[in-house]
């Protein structure tokens, strides 16, 4: 079984809170906060796990790019001059 995406619970109320307030202010439409909750539920299910996946090979590029770099910085050649 996949490992579910988790939230701070704080910031999983917030996001709720302005997924509300798009809806009211960009489509013009009212929805309660249970509403959102399944909408936000099925934004993270759906797209949660292929942005998680992006951002952690992100990382690895990036870390594996100053890795690199690191040969090139510290690298000695036995010359002392």
């Amino acid at each position: 079984m996949p490992t579910r995406l988790r939230i701070d619970p704080e910031r999983r109320e917030t996001l709720i809170a302005e997924l509300q307030t798009l809806y009211r202010d960009e489509l013009d439409e009212e929805i309660s906060a249970f509403r959102a909750e399944q909408i936000f539920d099925l934004m993270i299910n759906t797209l949660g796990p292929g942005i998680y996946n992006q951002a952690v090979q992100d990382v690895r590029a990036h870390l594996q790019g100053k890795l690199d770099d690191l040969d090139g910085e510290v690298y000695f050649d036995g010359d002392t001059e």
